[in-house]
């Protein structure tokens, strides 16, 4: 059995950014000596890990290597093999998860620390796409969450648009806490569809337009979506397929991460690192909660650092990521 280098306990109740970095570095070594994949992903790069002591210092693996790549400990199995949608031209990304229950606790601990527990809330999906494909994370994640709820209406509503606007016009009527979570072009038909007052519904977007419709900028979405439903703000959750945690954004365009998950920026000129002297660039991710894949993940994401949190600007086309293409494993 393979000797973890934290508590589980301990990754969720981390207390500073002392503490955070501490344990990424202690989870950085477990993963370069037990994921083969980032191991050779580092032997690529001329790494020894043990000769790396710093946050900076650790190289980050490109998120398209989840769509060629088993990613996970050497010495377990997947319980769970998540999809993304595969919108992209080199098909699917595949996240073999060895702990189910580490994802729940994960996307449990992040939805209570920003907006309580799931039981007080009616909690609605409208994410067609994601149910038609299956394997999807993020069905998983709102299914648990609906699970959770004790309002009776909590469900999917996937080619049911009538019963969808029934359920929430009684719960804006009726002041129940409800929570639509849907994946943008889907959440954008229904609003051309059934314009209404919403104005006590959280409405949250995720998942982009899936080339179902033109691709818009994020406040034009919102916009469109505010003008239908007469509500002041679009709640917004950032996660990935090769992820275990959420970002979300309350209304401003703005994400916060919990403690266990930090978004940081890097430059095209070096693909792998964070630069923390940076405020904007091609977002990396550091998910602690994936103890049993990779916690350090360079996406194709553009981010902004603002005041309070971090702005998401849509998705860059770099994709020249030296190594990809050398593993084979």
């Amino acid at each position: 059995m393979t000797t973890l280098p934290v508590n589980i306990d301990e990754i969720f109740q981390i207390k500073s950014t002392v503490d955070f970095n501490e344990k990424a570095l202690k989870i950085f070594h477990f993963q370069a000596e037990n994921c083969n994949v980032y191991k050779e992903f580092l032997h690529l790069l001329g790494k020894n890990h043990l000769e790396i002591n710093a946050i900076e210092e650790i190289p980050f693996l490109p998120i398209e290597l989840f769509k060629t790549q088993k990613v996970i400990t050497n010495s377990l199995e997947a319980k769970l093999v998540f999809k993304s949608s595969g919108t992209g031209n080199l098909g699917k990304s595949q996240h073999h998860v060895a702990d189910p229950s580490l994802y729940e606790r994960s996307f449990l601990s992040g939805f209570k620390q920003f907006y309580g527990d799931p039981k007080d809330f009616l909690i609605i999906g409208l994410l067609p796409s994601y149910q038609e494909q299956g394997d999807s994370s993020l069905v998983y994640m709102v299914e648990k969450l609906i699970e959770r709820s004790q309002f009776s209406s909590s469900n999917f509503y996937l080619n049911n648009d009538a019963g969808l606007k029934m359920v929430l016009e009684n719960s804006n009527e009726n002041g129940i806490p409800t929570l639509l979570i849907g994946v943008t072009y889907a959440l954008l038909d229904f609003s051309e569809k059934y314009p209404m007052d919403l104005k006590k519904i959280i409405i949250m977007e995720t998942g982009g337009m899936k080339g179902r419709k033109t691709e818009m900028i994020r406040s034009e979405v919102h916009a469109k979506l505010s003008n239908s439903f007469g509500i002041k703000a679009v709640h917004s959750e950032y996660g990935m397929t090769e992820l275990l945690s959420q970002a979300y954004s309350k209304g401003d365009g703005i994400f916060h991460c919990p403690a266990w998950l930090r978004i940081g920026f890097r430059e095209n000129t070096s693909p792998m690192y964070t630069n923390t002297s940076l405020n904007k660039g091609i977002i990396t991710i550091i998910d602690l909660a994936n103890l049993y894949s990779c916690s350090f993940i360079a996406t194709q994401d553009l981010g902004k650092r603002k005041k309070n949190g971090v702005e998401i600007l849509g998705r860059t086309d770099y994709s020249d990521i030296r190594g990809c293409s050398q593993l084979t494993l």
